[in-house]
């Protein structure tokens, strides 16, 4: 690919930034479908969200992605808001419009779409959601979407865990919400749970911790979800493992929530095949070789 002034930019909004392996999706994509597009990560510091996205505007970047810790600051910058983004009060993905950037979701169905790929049952499963951020309202509308019928939300403060709590019982009545402490995980009672951890905690490279690392909680858990996907075995994902429990990595949730982007910024659609040879070029990049 020849960029020149034609070459479309784009970038991810992040910090930090460097361990990011997004634009191996992006540039991959568009090498492969003939698309002159150029995908860079951009650091940005805390405070500078505001002006990043204006200078981005200003300077004629097609789209962006957003990642930590950005995706429930960036509203008050945007021109547009999706609906789906709207109701789970998170973006990771602009667009460019008249007047600025389209804010959109792609993490809820980028789950979704991992999930799918992975054989993971959501309906009529008791799930603990380890987190209250951004990724984690993702993950908790997709429960309701996918009819989880007991959904727990586990996080530091209880604030948070009881607003998303009070949104998600509006939403989705049929599906039962407990908010909770972190320290006071273990009033989770049920077994086979489906546990997503959407915290930051086991990330490269402090990776020998886990949110939660009293094998009792790992007894009750069927199948573990970190969306971390750096290291490829996060120590949640051991201490699941070391009990019975299947263990997955984010890795296939980057990779479906950044070809959903891909296919907003360029109006394609990006068949399964190519989706597959994109995901060995990211293990490639990663060093994972399972």
């Amino acid at each position: 690919m020849k960029i020149n002034g034609a070459t479309k930019v784009c970038g991810l909004l992040a910090y930090p930034v460097e361990h990011s392996v997004s634009p191996t999706i992006h540039n991959y994509l568009a090498k492969k479908l003939g698309i002159n597009l150029c995908y860079v990560p951009l650091p940005v510091k805390d405070g500078d969200i505001q002006t990043a996205i204006s200078g981005a505007h200003s300077m004629g970047f097609f789209g962006m992605n957003v990642s930590v810790p950005y995706k429930e600051k960036v509203f008050s910058s945007l021109s547009e808001i999706d609906e789906l983004a709207q109701k789970i009060g998170a973006v990771n993905t602009l667009v460019s419009c008249t007047g600025g950037f389209k804010g959109y979701n792609t993490d809820m169905p980028g789950l979704m779409r991992a999930f799918d790929s992975d054989g993971i049952v959501v309906e009529g499963r008791a799930v603990v959601l380890l987190g209250a951020g951004g990724a984690a309202r993702a993950a908790a509308y997709l429960c309701g979407e996918m009819k989880a019928s007991n959904l727990y939300i586990v996080n530091r403060t209880l604030e948070k865990a009881e607003q998303l709590s009070l949104e998600l019982m509006k939403e989705y009545p049929q599906m039962k919400v407990t908010a909770l402490l972190l320290k006071d995980y273990d009033k989770i009672k049920e077994n086979n749970l489906l546990a997503i951890q959407c915290t930051n905690i086991g990330l490269y490279p402090d990776m020998e911790k886990a949110v939660i690392e009293d094998e009792g909680f790992y007894q009750k858990v069927e199948t573990a979800y970190d969306l971390i996907f750096n290291p490829s075995e996060t120590k949640f994902m051991k201490l699941a493992k070391n009990q019975g429990a299947t263990g997955y990595h984010g890795l296939k949730m980057l990779l479906y929530q950044g070809i959903i982007a891909f296919e907003l910024w360029n109006q394609v659609s990006v068949p399964e095949k190519l989706a597959m040879k994109t995901y060995e070029k990211m293990k490639e990049a990663l060093g994972i070789d399972e």
